[in-house]
């Protein structure tokens, strides 16, 4: 009987992760069937959403070998300026503070490409800088001041739980975006050369692809649906302060890493980052239900990281390349094994 191949098994990432989210919600339906009740379920996917968006704009920096640590001060600092604009100029209409959201998000994430592509910093030291950055910028407009819910207009408040067709607003925008997602990374030029520049950058630059100005294009984008995610944020909460989204950055690159995104470029699915992010929007829903402590909480989630990176990592190993073959004819030549070299 031929032997379980693990590397055949997870190139169906996406199946693996469904099927795994499956037996999840079977065990956790086992001791709270209201759990798996189509109500919940959309709640989760709901709660989810903020995560989903996010996760998606990491995904394209990840494919390029970069990683983006600041989209979570982005949100905090998008969010209180939209939050002040709101909370100062109650007649601004809510589509030019989206704007304002969106172009804002766009600048700051345009700031960390910058840095990476013409300055040359590593991504990881840009982006652990800039997240400081935005984070002390969001203490300086707002004095470490909150802004409450009785400080905000009610239609800035209203859009995220506006419910369409049976879903949240805030649902459908994370249903649109992995709609577009889809697009841009499987059908479009930039989405291809996202997955040329991770996959083998030396050979995209020979194929004409300006690997700086992919992941130019990919901090673009993380930015974008971060600051985006930066009015979500604070209008479904309806609070604004320095440390909005602290620490989410984690939950971000987990659920890309969950999701089959491989922390070495070139790998990884729209759908099977959607997977990840619920698997880990379950996860942190699940577990408070089950009386499970947040500190256990941390120590399963840190432990579902390691796992799905370790099996990423054994998915990706390839196989030695043959640089030297036995030559018939030659003596003691003939039972020599071939030699072999790592790629």
């Amino acid at each position: 009987m031929p032997g379980f191949d693990l590397r055949a098994a997870l190139r169906h990432r996406e199946l693996l992760l469904a099927a795994a989210i499956a037996v999840l919600l079977g065990a956790i339906a086992a001791r709270f069937p209201g759990f798996v009740a189509p109500a919940n379920l959309f709640g989760v996917f709901n709660d989810s959403a903020i995560l989903i968006v996010m996760a998606l704009g990491q995904a394209a920096v990840i494919l390029t070998r970069s990683i983006d640590l600041s989209v979570a001060a982005n949100v905090a600092l998008t969010g209180m300026v939209v939050a002040l604009l709101d909370a100062h100029h109650p007649g601004l209409p809510l589509a030019l503070l989206i704007g304002v959201a969106l172009l804002q998000g766009l600048g700051l994430g345009a700031i960390n490409g910058w840095f990476v592509w013409k300055v040359g910093i590593p991504p990881i030291v840009v982006t652990l800088g800039t997240l400081t950055i935005y984070r002390g910028l969001a203490f300086v407009l707002s004095g470490g001041a909150w802004i409450n819910s009785f400080q905000f207009s009610q239609s800035f408040l209203a859009l995220p739980r506006a419910v369409v067709l049976g879903l949240p607003v805030l649902s459908w925008i994370a249903v649109a975006v992995v709609a577009v997602m889809a697009v841009v990374f499987g059908r479009s030029p930039v989405g291809r050369a996202w997955y040329a520049v991770g996959g083998n950058p030396t050979a995209a630059v020979y194929a004409g692809i300006d690997a700086g100005r992919a992941r130019f294009l990919a901090f673009c984008l993380s930015g974008l649906l971060s600051g985006l995610c930066g009015y979500l944020w604070v209008s479904r909460y309806a609070v604004a302060y320095v440390d909005v989204a602290s620490g989410f950055e984690l939950d971000v690159i987990a659920a890309c890493v969950i999701g089959g995104v491989s922390i070495a470029g070139g790998i990884g699915t729209v759908w099977g980052t959607l997977l990840g992010a619920l698997f880990l929007g379950i996860i942190k829903n699940a577990l408070p239900v089950i009386a499970v402590s947040p500190f256990a909480q941390m120590a399963i989630s840190g432990a579902v990281i390691i796992a799905a990176v370790t099996l990423n990592t054994r998915a990706e190993r390839k196989a030695g390349r043959i640089i030297l073959r036995p030559v018939a004819g030659l003596p003691g030549r003939a039972d020599r094994a071939p030699a072999r070299a790592t790629p």
